[in-house]
């Protein structure tokens, strides 16, 4: 019995020098090195909140709270105007995570949300899930999505007005990644005080099932943040029009639907994932270079004072 075509089937011929296989082959590789790193740091903000909560009240392991960058975005206002006070259940650890947060966009993009928030390694999560059950996913429509898109601005507006006014983690009641990882619900469970939060993610991971990356598209602030500071990042995927035959291909792998197809640097709103890059069989279509926006708009502007 010839077995070949079965192995071709299930894994990938490692001989196959087709521009297809090679294709096949580089993105395979990408995303299995993203997923490593996506579960390194979720089985680490785990391990420390199962360390905290078995510390103790006496114990000196931080909480979840401590180990997040946003909470160094919603302090940053309390600590200057209040002369060094930060935010109730913030401490200095949220602005040197802020700050690492910072230094890595504006160099990398959105690789934060691809490649280390433990949240977006919860969405990819289900997106596979629903692929391996065969469930259909809702597509928005271009139009609609292009809105939508703005809410998560708006959504940081209104967490950092509540916790100027409240000076405290207002959002923190409410944050689907601070309710799941934090693991109140399986050390401290309390349905009554809870509830709120507890559905709210709920229907956050539903709707995520169903739309891909739907946090991270529409609501997630931390992700408004990123892709604010990403217009100005150094290495940027840009799209070479002579080179690109307009195949679409890249645009089918995108976590957050972005029209690769038709950009020419493509989105900050991207993740970094890097799939749309690896999917494209044809050489120097899609490519990471140290080639920021900003500096390209700058040689525009000097060109024409040069002429």
């Amino acid at each position: 019995m010839n077995t070949q075509p079965v192995l071709k089937s299930l894994f990938l011929d490692l001989n196959d020098r087709t521009p297809v296989a090679r294709r096949q082959r580089r993105l395979a590789w990408t995303q299995h090195a993203r997923h490593l790193v996506q579960l390194a740091f979720a089985a680490f903000i785990l391990a420390g909140s199962v360390a905290h909560y078995l510390a103790g009240e006496n114990g000196n392991t931080a909480s979840i709270d401590a180990l997040c960058p946003f909470g160094g975005v919603e302090t940053m206002w309390r600590l200057v105007t209040s002369g060094g006070q930060f935010v109730s259940r913030t401490h200095l650890s949220n602005l040197v995570l802020l700050a690492g947060l910072v230094v890595g966009t504006l160099l990398a993009g959105g690789a934060f949300c691809g490649w280390v928030c433990p949240f977006g390694a919860v969405q990819d999560l289900l997106n596979w899930l629903r692929i391996r059950l065969h469930v259909k996913p809702i597509e928005v429509p271009a139009r609609l999505d292009a809105v939508l898109r703005y809410v998560r601005f708006m959504v940081l507006a209104l967490v950092l007005y509540q916790t100027i006014v409240q000076t405290k983690l207002w959002f923190a009641e409410f944050d689907p990644y601070r309710t799941l990882f934090g693991l109140g619900w399986l050390f401290e469970y309390n349905l009554l005080a809870s509830w709120p939060a507890y559905a709210f993610t709920l229907v956050v991971l539903a709707v995520s099932f169903l739309i891909e990356r739907a946090w991270c598209r529409y609501f997630c602030p931390l992700g408004s943040v990123v892709s604010l500071l990403g217009r100005f990042s150094l290495l940027r995927i840009r799209r070479e029009e002579s080179a690109c035959k307009s195949c679409q291909l890249c645009n089918r792998p995108c976590p957050v639907r972005l029209n690769v197809a038709e950009s020419r640097a493509v989105s900050s709103n991207g993740v970094g994932c890097l799939a749309c890059v690896e999917s494209c069989p044809r050489p120097g279509a899609l490519t990471v270079s140290l080639a920021p926006t900003w500096a390209s708009s700058l040689r525009t502007v000097l060109g024409h004072k040069r002429s």
